[in-house]
């Protein structure tokens, strides 16, 4: 069973004149959880249409890069988005209850910023009511300020990286500490652990530009201890 037909199942599921953010109260266990997760990004990314008032059609290409909808499951994908911009439930809310599927904290809701991420910078504008919008999100989901920080630098050029920023360290970290933080990162990249936390094979792709971004951390770090 494809995960747009489990999607699909999941809303039929709603009661008549349910939210959709009701539907995050069923998928909390694997594989459900992968279920929750692509329709987190794609209520979470509609109501971000919201804020900055239009959706482009690079916005829509550029979810198409971390989820392959086949054409027969399009309807299926374009009722979630479109009852997220309908649903009279704010942001805020759909963001609590998705991390109450997954805990505060959850590399999964790191996972899922990144995504969101992806589609706001998809036009060539990060918009003030993005930024606005996702450190909101990000506080929901216990996102901390430095890993928000990670995030954005890796999406919005005009945000210049930290390398210890990408790694979650701190400046004065020792280089065994920053050594172990960068094999911890490369550990959480690896397929077989998204998987286990519950992401859909499609949504891997999102582990890959923090992948890079981690080995390019670490290797300006080293140089500079090298110095």
């Amino acid at each position: 069973m494809s995960i747009w037909t489990r999607i699909s199942d999941a809303l039929a599921a709603l009661a008549k004149g349910e939210g959709l953010s009701a539907v995050f109260d069923r998928l909390k266990t694997p594989p459900e959880r992968s279920v929750g997760f692509t329709i987190a990004v794609i209520a979470l990314g509609a109501k971000m249409a919201k804020a900055d008032g239009q959706v482009t059609r690079n916005e829509v290409a550029a979810f198409r890069e971390v989820f392959t909808i086949p054409r027969a499951e399009e309807e299926n994908a374009a009722r979630v988005f479109n009852l997220a911009r309908q649903d009279v439930a704010g942001f805020d809310q759909y963001a609590a209850k998705i991390a109450g599927m997954f805990g505060a904290g959850d590399p999964v809701l790191v996972d899922l910023m990144e995504g969101l991420f992806h589609i706001a910078v998809a036009d060539g504008d990060y918009h003030p009511h993005e930024d606005a919008f996702l450190r909101e999100v990000a506080r929901i989901f216990g996102v901390g300020d430095r890993c928000f920080r990670s995030i954005l630098a890796r999406h919005v050029p005009e945000a210049p990286p930290d390398p210890y920023d990408t790694l979650g360290v701190a400046h004065d970290a020792p280089m065994e500490e920053v050594r172990a933080a960068f094999r911890q990162a490369v550990r959480d990249c690896h397929p077989d652990r998204l998987l286990a936390r519950g992401l859909p094979e499609e949504a891997l792709r999102l582990a890959e530009q923090r992948l890079v971004a981690v080995n390019r951390a670490w290797e300006e770090i080293r140089a500079k201890e090298a110095a």
